[in-house]
């Protein structure tokens, strides 16, 4: 099957353009129905590496086709546990998954990784190759809370991503308090736009009033610098 690559286009943004977007998105486009009342949910996700900090590296060094690997839960509860693999090339995203167990969880920690090869998704069987072959093992996890907006027109999904935090990969990634990091100083956080083909323009001309910034940010570098140069106390936060 022919991946179904997706364009994506990040901007670093304030609280009060979030705040003024968010109202004005509202009366065009409607929340992803899994956010909560408040058009928010939490999502974890448990980043792979290898050794090398292949993944890493790519990112940094702008490497056009490269892929990583997470595991992402929502809420912080294990209803939902997904294995994915983000596929990467030049403006282009493409996503696979396979949904897990809280028991395959945990053997995946543990790097018992032969029951990927029972199951039918290729996601799985690369992910065991892959672990097999350049030793990748868990390097950060990434917290952060969603506001999300969704168009069937070009299958437009636009994120903002809020109170970006980094917890050591040896934490639990279930625990709602488990220490975080913040990444952006207090009111900052990451718009993104996610579409096929081309972004409607009733949503295009909604992004030309504000002062958008765009950045090639990545959550997953970001947490990584953030948990090998951290500094004070680590913030103690349970969901909302």
């Amino acid at each position: 099957m022919t991946a179904a690559y997706r364009h994506e286009l990040k901007y670093l943004i304030t609280d009060a353009v979030c705040h003024e977007l968010s109202r004005v998105l509202a009366g065009v486009m409607p929340h992803d129905s899994h956010a909560g009342p408040a058009g928010v949910y939490g999502i974890r996700s448990l980043y792979f590496d290898d050794l090398y900090r292949t993944a890493y590296r790519e990112k940094l060094d702008g490497v056009e086709i490269r892929k990583k690997y997470r595991i992402r839960i929502y809420n912080c509860s294990d209803r939902m546990i997904s294995l994915e693999c983000k596929h990467k090339n030049g403006a282009y995203i493409y996503k696979e998954s396979v949904s897990l167990t809280r028991e395959e969880y945990g053997k995946m920690l543990a790097g018992d990784y032969a029951f990927l090869l029972k199951k039918d998704a290729p996601v799985a069987r690369e992910f065991f190759v892959d672990a097999r072959t350049s030793l990748i093992r868990p390097a950060v996890i990434v917290d952060y809370d969603r506001e999300p907006f969704v168009n069937d027109i070009g299958s437009v999904r636009i994120t903002f991503d809020k109170n970006v935090r980094a917890i050591a990969p040896e934490d639990d990634l279930f625990r709602e308090t488990a220490p975080s990091y913040a990444v952006f100083p207090p009111g900052q956080m990451i718009l993104e736009v996610k579409f096929t083909g081309r972004l409607p323009e009733k949503i295009r001309g909604l992004f030309r009033s504000y002062p958008l910034t765009q950045t090639t940010a990545s959550k997953f570098c970001l947490c990584l610098d953030r948990l090998e140069g951290r500094t004070g106390a680590p913030v103690l936060k349970a969901r909302p």
